[in-house]
């Protein structure tokens, strides 16, 4: 069982505050436009840039964001033109023109005197209005478009340290939020929460609110009864919405999974971030290979999938920027975020 302080230590790493590389080679989030693909954005700690031809040209933004530190983003799946920004201590900003200005989304995304750190959001799949972030002090929900958030923390009783979302595609009234402690599922749209650690965290761990961190959910798109959980001690699956979790990649030992994709329209066939590298499986997670040709940092803090050719993938690391595949992960090539004349 990892002590008080080793956990306090991993915290601060869900968070992006350790480490001793320049914040501009910290590549925290990546996001695809859902139907052009050559559109990306991608956070660092230090701004948001954009390309809209594949990575050969980048673009600052940074109006409304001049001392905001951007965590991870979302576009818009219904309007893409609104992106939206989950930040450190300063709540959500939200773009309504693809990124040109930022503006500041925050009414009641805080607690008392506290504002968010926001590490995840997560759009209701069929209405898109409704967005749900993960922070530091809880879950929030939106049915506005961020204009206003409601707490929805009802039954998470040990915790308030939320690192992950994910909503069911097809019954978005059932989310899964990870945690400091594992896994808690709601059946009602985030009113009520339930823990659900079978198989993940051991029923007598000690300092239950710290026993596992959750970095990030994947619902299988197929069939939304499987979840994958990417932890800081490897990667864990359930059949059944929660109800019992394996662990995959035990060969691998404990690592610290920092992100998860599946390729569309192939439900085996998986990617994992590491603090070791990227590793991929195409048996649904029994058996997994490492593709870091080209990685000169093995530090992976987020993948992303090109929308309409998934042999494109991005990768964030925590050191040495972007890097882009073209053939499924096989090899990579550095990407610098800098206009090229």
């Amino acid at each position: 069982m990892k002590t008080v302080v080793q956990h306090a230590v991993v915290l601060l790493m869900m968070v992006g505050l350790l480490g001793c590389t320049q914040r501009s080679d910290r590549v925290v989030a990546v996001a695809v436009h859902p139907a052009k693909p050559k559109l990306v954005y991608v956070a660092t700690e230090e701004a948001v840039y954009k390309t809209r031809d594949g990575g050969h040209t980048w673009q600052r933004l940074s109006e409304g964001l001049s001392r905001v530190r951007v965590m991870n983003l979302a576009i818009d799946p219904q309007l893409p033109a609104n992106v939206f920004a989950g930040t450190l201590a300063d709540g959500v900003y939200k773009s309504p023109d693809g990124g040109r200005r930022w503006l500041p989304r925050n009414a009641g995304i805080q607690k008392g005197t506290i504002s968010a750190n926001v590490n995840e959001l997560a759009f209701d799949p069929i209405d898109s209005r409704i967005l749900y972030a993960a922070t530091t002090v809880g879950v929030f929900q939106t049915k506005d478009a961020g204009q206003s958030w409601t707490e929805r923390m009802r039954g998470m009783t040990e915790i308030n340290f939320i690192v992950a979302l994910a909503v069911d595609p097809i019954r978005p009234n059932i989310l899964y939020a990870g945690t400091s402690g594992g896994v808690y599922r709601s059946v009602d749209g985030a009113d009520h929460w339930t823990k659900i650690n079978t198989g993940l965290v051991p029923d007598d761990a000690k300092l239950a609110s710290m026993a596992l961190g959750v970095n990030r959910l994947l619902i299988d798109q197929a069939n939304p009864d499987v979840v994958y959980a990417g932890t800081t001690q490897g990667v864990f699956k359930t059949l059944n919405k929660g109800e019992a979790w394996a662990r995959l990649a035990a060969e691998l030992g404990e690592l610290y999974v920092s992100s998860l994709v599946l390729e569309p329209g192939n439900r085996q066939h998986l990617y994992m971030g590491t603090s070791k590298g990227i590793f991929q499986s195409r048996d649904g997670g029994q058996t997994w290979r490492a593709t870091n040709a080209g990685l000169d940092n093995l530090n992976i803090r987020a993948i992303a999938l090109d929308s309409r050719d998934s042999r494109v993938l991005y990768v964030g690391t925590n050191g040495r920027g972007l890097f882009r595949s073209q053939d499924g992960g096989e090899s990579w090539a550095h990407i610098p975020l800098a206009a090229k004349t």
